[in-house]
């Protein structure tokens, strides 16, 4: 039986969890609605979900050039107030849906065997951590997988792809947090990362990382969320994962989606890729429902994936790095 597992995504806008309908966020982005995205999940057969917060989501503000990029300083705790608000209101909509969040790879599959879609938790931005660790293991305890150590603000953990560098790569901070996520088999996840802070992260991680959701960038389109050969290959060679990215930054067309990842796959192997959709905050997404993920299997075959690369694409390859990781 096939495990599809989407790497990354935002399904049902699950990062506004927790806010009444008078919020502008809700105003603007609609209410969410975590059992629908989650239900159509199961329709189309995915085996597993991931949901994932947004640390620096009351600070960000649309930009012409950069897509997001924060706009002000957090007030003092107001990071870590606003990741509680979404990891609580995910939780309880997770529970309302009759559903689990899953920390280790024998649960996803235990539920997938049950005909049940398994829920994982994802924190996207350090910036809750304000400094310490222990937030990260109360959000672990909480049941998140996943840590992106940065999103669209530059942080104190590291650089970030869409802003000029601050740091050079990983702060000594940084370090404490890389560790502390091997420790607590929490996965370290370096998208929106700079070259310079991933190859950080890889010289002082005991475990491999992923980059969540992205692509390999091109010399007549470049985007600075794209990966070099070289940073793909980096990740790959210490045994991590590139989550395929459908985002009009690659592709206009679900087809030229899959014809990216027959890019990515003829790099690195079929052994370091997945797929990361980052549904519902996505920017200009080929892929917008989870019916679509269920068109990938032919679309891969068409362009020569072999079923056994085409599982491990799909959710093999991330099945095992959380078993690696996590257990």
């Amino acid at each position: 039986m096939s495990t599809w597992i989407d790497l990354h995504a935002h399904p049902g806008r699950c990062f506004l969890a927790g806010l009444g309908d008078s919020d502008p966020l809700v105003g603007l982005l609609g209410a969410p609605d975590v059992a629908s995205a989650v239900a159509a999940a199961r329709v189309a057969g995915l085996a597993a979900v991931t949901l994932s917060t947004v640390a620096d989501l009351r600070v960000l503000t649309p930009d012409a050039d950069k897509g997001l990029r924060a706009s002000r300083p957090f007030r003092p705790g107001e990071a870590q107030a606003d990741h509680r608000r979404q990891v609580e209101g995910i939780s309880r909509a997770v529970a309302a849906a009759g559903l689990q969040v899953a920390t280790t790879a024998a649960e996803i599959e235990v539920a997938h065997a049950a005909g049940r879609t398994a829920v994982l938790l994802s924190c996207e931005g350090g910036d809750f951590l304000e400094g310490s660790l222990e937030p990260l293991a109360a959000a672990r305890a909480a049941g998140a997988s996943s840590l992106t150590l940065v999103h669209y603000r530059v942080n104190d953990i590291g650089d970030v792809q869409t802003e000029d560098p601050v740091h050079g790569g990983l702060t000594d901070f940084g370090r404490q947090v890389v560790a502390e996520c091997n420790r607590l088999g929490v996965i370290i996840d370096c998208a929106h990362a700079t070259f310079e802070t991933t190859a950080d992260v890889l010289a002082h991680s005991s475990q491999p990382v992923m980059v969540s959701h992205s692509h390999l960038d091109h010399a007549d389109r470049h985007h600075p969320r794209l990966l070099s050969a070289h940073h793909a290959r980096a990740v790959a060679s210490a045994g991590g994962l590139i989550g395929a990215w459908p985002a009009g930054v690659t592709s206009a067309s679900l087809a030229e989606f899959a014809d990216e990842i027959v890019r990515l796959l003829d790099l690195v192997g079929a052994g370091h890729v997945a797929i990361g959709t980052d549904l519902d905050a996505n920017y200009r997404p080929v892929l917008t429902s989870y019916a679509d993920f269920a068109r990938l299997p032919g679309l891969l075959a068409a362009r020569g994936a072999s079923d056994a690369d085409t599982e491990m694409i799909l959710g093999a390859n991330a099945l095992d790095l959380l078993r690696r990781v996590a257990g």
